[in-house]
């Protein structure tokens, strides 16, 4: 089986609005893509900055620009005119747990896929608010990085833990630490493994300046190594992008010996053969 689950229906641009693109023609323009693709599983997980009820959350200037949706129409709309399975990209906040929590109880998500793009103020993949003119270390900036993303995976908030090196994302753009990548990774590792999330394989860094996959390969290895559960993804924002670069994925994860991903239907687990 392979899967998508990581799909936007849309660009980030804020003219994008749901009533241009959640739409069942929209939507069966994916589903067709898919299939064409050999991609069985397939769901979409807008972000959660895209609706008024983030607001409830976090007011960064950011976000603002951007909470306009309603969440309740898009979880109609994906059950109702679509068959595909309904998620949510809900960034963590730290400090706001409870208000994260307050917005997916009661909603009938299949799966939660938590991200980490910010840290404090300061965003990691955006030029706007960008953490890396803070005039911090890389060093500080990678630490912070993976303990908060720790942090989001023992929340109990979320199912799977999407692009869990996102900080790498600029590539040579940005500074990266000199010591071994893997003395960050390790606290992300530990708290995947105890809380027993799903960890994301993502195939969008292959179209970042990063030039790699989320995780890193040396990342991912410790994953396997600590048993945790993969998922299967592409952060297609556009058909044309599903199930990017997936057969040099899926020959990536053979060969470090994963034969099974994660599988998610109303935030219960399975687990698949990869094929």
């Amino acid at each position: 089986m392979l899967t998508d689950y990581h799909v936007h229906l849309r660009t980030d641009e804020r003219e994008n609005t749901a009533a241009r693109f959640f739409t069942a023609a929209n939507a069966e323009r994916y589903r067709e893509t898919a299939t064409e693709r050999g991609i069985e599983e397939l769901g979409v997980a807008e972000h959660i900055y895209r609706f008024a009820a983030a607001m409830e959350i976090w007011q960064h200037p950011f976000w603002r620009q951007y909470a306009h949706d309603d969440l309740d129409a898009y979880c109609g709309f994906v059950r109702e005119e679509t068959d595909l399975r309904l998620g949510i990209e809900m960034d963590f906040i730290p400090g706001r747990e409870d208000r994260i929590g307050t917005q997916l109880d009661g909603r009938d998500w299949d799966y939660v896929v938590g991200s980490v793009h910010f840290l404090r103020d300061h965003s990691l993949d955006t030029e706007d608010y960008s953490v890396w003119g803070a005039g911090e270390s890389a060093d500080k900036i990678w630490r912070r990085y993976f303990e908060t993303v720790a942090a989001s995976a023992t929340s109990g908030l979320y199912d799977i833990i999407g692009h869990p090196d996102l900080v790498k994302v600029w590539g040579a753009d940005a500074p990266r630490p000199d010591r071994d990548l893997r003395y960050f990774y390790e606290p992300a590792v530990e708290a995947f493994a105890e809380a027993g999330v799903a960890v994301e394989i993502s195939t969008a860094g292959w179209r970042k300046p990063v030039g790699e996959q989320y995780p890193a390969t040396a990342f991912l290895e410790m994953l396997i190594d600590a048993g945790c559960p993969l998922a299967l993804s592409s952060d297609a924002h556009e058909p044309d992008q599903l199930g990017y670069e997936y057969e040099r994925a899926v020959k990536l994860l053979q060969s470090l010996g994963v034969k099974e991903i994660a599988v998610f239907e109303r935030r219960a687990r399975r687990l698949e053969p990869l094929g």
